[in-house]
């Protein structure tokens, strides 16, 4: 986890600074987790070291995944379904966790044990980077299975996030800084201005204008991004800690089979897993059909995100009293919680889509902190205090009542960084 966070920041500028292609760096990436993956039985057997290196590896390689997907995003999601491909992204992920959970229990239990679970998710990861391999692209404008029709689509409004579209000119230096009237929007001025043009020789020229350099102080001192690290130092303790210690939770408090543990945890990540795909669909039709306004669509979502989620896992701490209770409460919790979809984690598409993956990569390694605090801080109460569940849950309700406040507060709906 320490390296999947760490190597988010690295991999967000890396997108911007050295001119990476999308495509090729996220195929690589999933072939080198994948390959880790499937290599970490053999790595055991060989000892504590090699497993330490294979799994530091994985981690390297891993950290490419979330900050180079908001990136393409930025890059193939029109305006008005950016929401709705953030909410597809995340439904992903958690039909992954619905999927592996009762099977790794399976696995895990059959002859084959423990190893079995990595082999065979191994394997799965390499088949899909071969089809990553075949269909994926990173720019619209230069990919050969898109009609002319939905490459306007995607261009209408769009900011290219890495200079390698030849529809869209982008800053390069910070020479010059202007605050546009009431919007404040801050613009990076280029020395050599490329204006947009289908001609493929400027497309050419527009695609090797890469920014030599992130505009640090620039990212750094807008309230709007800070709205989103703040937010997600909160939400990573809450998270971590919950995805961590929930089964635990469950031995401890109610004494569930371990043997039947995976099936029974996997309630909220399915209720999880169907309600963003509404979320996305629900937030762009508010800010495009009834032309409601981005930032209040933001703020109510991560209102209903946060204070929903911790409403309910407070009630599934102080009523529930059998473990049907308990996972129903908490599934409704994390149902409300894919909010966030629509709130936090699509909000720097929104101030500044040419380097989302850097912010997006820079508040997932400052989360990192509280995450692992938060994990190892919970276990030492828990000995403490004679597993006493209530301070856990507890801590875990306050950070996401600050995250949703402190987000409302500074969360902006402009671009504020081209």
């Amino acid at each position: 986890m320490i390296l999947f966070n760490t190597e988010n920041i690295f991999i967000g500028v890396r997108i911007y600074k050295w001119n990476f292609d999308l495509f090729l760096y996220w195929h690589l990436a999933a072939f080198g987790w994948t390959t880790f993956t499937l290599f970490t039985p053999s790595a055991a057997k060989l000892g504590l070291s090699y497993l330490l290196s294979c799994r530091i590896l994985l981690g390297i390689a891993e950290g490419a995944c979330i900050p180079s997907a908001y990136s393409l995003t930025a890059s193939w999601a029109p305006q008005e379904e950016r929401s709705r491909t953030a909410a597809i992204m995340s439904a992903s992920i958690n039909i992954g966790n619905i999927i592996a959970l009762p099977v790794s229990t399976w696995l895990g239990s059959g002859p084959w044990r423990w190893q079995s679970i990595f082999w065979v998710f191994g394997v799965i990861g390499l088949v899909w980077s071969l089809f990553w391999q075949i269909y994926g692209g990173s720019d619209p404008s230069t990919y050969k299975g898109i009609s002319k029709e939905e490459l306007n689509l995607i261009l209408k409004n769009n900011h290219s996030v890495s200079g390698r579209s030849g529809y869209i000119s982008l800053p390069t230096s910070e020479e010059e800084v202007i605050n546009r009237n009431s919007e404040n929007v801050i613009d990076i001025i280029e020395d050599n201005e490329v204006t947009q043009d289908n001609n493929t020789e400027e497309n050419v020229d527009a695609k090797s204008s890469n920014p030599s350099r992130i505009p640090w102080r620039l990212i750094l001192s807008r309230r709007e991004v800070w709205a989103i690290l703040v937010a997600n130092v909160f939400n990573n303790w809450g998270y971590f800690v919950f995805l961590n210690w929930l089964p635990t939770y469950y031995l401890d408090r109610f004494r569930v089979d371990i043997k039947h543990l995976g099936y029974f945890t996997v309630l909220p990540y399915i209720v999880q897993g169907i309600s963003v795909l509404f979320v996305g669909t629900l937030a762009d039709y508010m800010t495009c059909k009834i032309k409601v306004r981005v930032v209040i669509v933001r703020r109510i979502a991560q209102i209903i995100s946060s204070w929903g989620f911790a409403t309910f896992l407070l009630l599934a701490t102080y009523v529930a009293k059998t473990p049907l209770q308990g996972i129903i409460l908490i599934s409704i919790g994390t149902g409300l919680n894919s909010f966030s979809i629509a709130g936090v984690k699509i909000s720097q598409l929104d101030i500044a889509p040419r380097y989302s993956g850097v912010i997006f990569g820079l508040a997932n390694s400052l989360g990192m902190i509280p995450a692992i605090l938060g994990v190892s801080l919970t276990g030492w109460i828990l000995d403490a205090t004679g597993r006493n569940w209530n301070i856990i849950w507890n801590s875990i309700a306050i950070s996401y009542f600050m995250d949703a406040i402190i987000f409302s507060i500074l969360v902006g709906d402009k671009v504020v960084i081209e």
